[in-house]
């Protein structure tokens, strides 16, 4: 039996901010929404206090390349599980060439830099049709190499990985993950770094508690501004979530793409609001903040994650692909290839102006009386979303439980 591996969405980075997307005027609508969100529900299943980090466009993009080699069941269960079973097949390939392509536009002031390789096993025949339509559609690389060289190999991938991801993704894979069996290792990377519109001042940045779900407190970097932003208060109509929620949304500069918090009031847990969270929520929000001034309180935040996307993805429907009933057929004349592996690493920090800012010493003084504008107070767990506003396409989703922390001991307290 073949082992296909497949490191799909290594998914990499922001560096914070980001900004002018595209002007192309045929990027499609996004139908990923609902599978970005079951996605997230997933994660957050596994992990009852950890940060989240993930792209949902990332396992899109690495999924619509193991489309191209399946077919039968196999093919069904992924165009039904990310969302394109309404779409005549085969069109799902030209919406991803079209929205990565877009995203990637030459003239935006970010950048967003997608990557997929196909490493190959040397002496195995590849269908070329196949070979033909990763090109085509995902600007795939093909290499070929020998996996019972196994660290050679994890070498070369981990280099082709640093590589695209300006080295923010290190030793993704090891000799371990390959074998004498394995036969194809897919890898998907996304690179992204811009800057906001409105960038925090570094010298407003200052040493703050923030109050953790599970009751602790620590110390980390708080940011600070006042501007203009998108802003809204939404209630679930019951207590479930807590009643009233705050969704601030801060557009990367150009304002074509966002990064939108979505903050529960300081005493409800950020796991009593995650339930409501679903696709058309996602669009209500977007659809219904208002531009107004809002005072900003937004913790530096890195957060890093490495997901076995092989289990997360059986959950969600995507079996037949990971088992001996595979057929990925289109791929090669043989059928007994499966998917062995499938990986996303991904790496988000966000600061105040998109690279390593000036810090601070000292306490920002808290006023909650006789405040002019809204204030959003981001001291507490939070959901988040990076996205492309015109079509809904999701960059990074996740979550910050705790956010970078400060040592009490530094500098930085020792001034105060």
């Amino acid at each position: 039996m073949l082992i296909l591996d497949v490191l799909s969405p290594l998914l990499l980075l922001s560096l914070l901010a980001l900004s002018r997307v595209c002007r192309a005027a045929d990027i499609p609508e996004d139908a990923t929404s609902e599978f970005s969100v079951r996605l997230y529900h997933q994660l957050q299943a596994a992990g009852d206090q950890d940060n989240i980090i993930f792209s949902p466009l990332s396992v899109a993009v690495a999924l619509g390349m193991v489309e191209l080699g399946a077919r039968g069941a196999s093919l069904e269960e992924i165009r039904q599980a990310v969302g394109f079973s309404h779409l005549l097949q085969g069109v799902e390939f030209s919406l991803l060439q079209n929205l990565t392509t877009a995203l990637t536009d030459d003239d935006a002031n970010y950048v967003i830099r997608f990557a997929n390789s196909l490493f190959l096993q040397e002496g195995i025949t590849f269908n070329p049709e196949f070979l033909h339509l990763m090109r085509k559609y995902f600007r795939a690389e093909v290499e070929t190499v020998d996996f019972s060289e196994s660290a050679a190999v994890a070498e070369q991938i981990n280099s082709w990985v640093e590589n695209h991801t300006e080295s923010k993704i290190r030793e993704l894979l090891s000799a371990e993950d390959f074998s004498s069996v394995t036969r194809l290792t897919l890898v998907n990377a996304v690179y992204f770094r811009g800057s906001w519109k409105n960038q925090f001042r570094p010298e407003n940045t200052r040493t703050f508690s923030f109050s953790k779900d599970d009751g602790s407190e620590v110390q980390t970097l708080m940011m600070y501004q006042q501007g203009d932003f998108y802003y809204g208060e939404f209630s679930d109509g019951s207590q479930e979530a807590g009643g009233v929620y705050q969704v601030l949304e801060m557009p990367y500069e150009g304002e074509d793409m966002s990064m939108m918090i979505v903050l529960p009031r300081q005493e409800v847990p950020l796991a009593s609001l995650e339930p409501i969270i679903k696709a058309p929520l996602l669009e209500e929000w977007a659809n219904n903040v208002k531009r107004q001034k809002v005072e900003v309180y937004l913790p530096r935040f890195k957060v890093e994650q490495k997901i076995d996307l092989r289990s997360t993805l059986q959950e969600l429907g995507i079996k037949k692909i990971f088992t001996n009933d595979a057929d990925l057929s289109a791929m090669t004349d043989g059928k007994d290839l499966y998917i062995g592996k499938a990986v996303q690493k991904a790496y988000l920090e966000v600061t105040e102006e998109g690279a390593e800012g000036a810090v601070g010493s000292g306490m920002i003084a808290l006023t909650r009386t006789l405040v002019l504008y809204p204030q959003v107070m981001a001291d507490h767990p939070f959901f988040f979303v990076i996205r492309h506003r015109r079509t809904g396409s999701i960059l990074f989703m996740g979550r910050v439980m705790t956010p970078e922390v400060i040592d009490p001991n530094d500098h930085d307290f020792d001034s105060m």
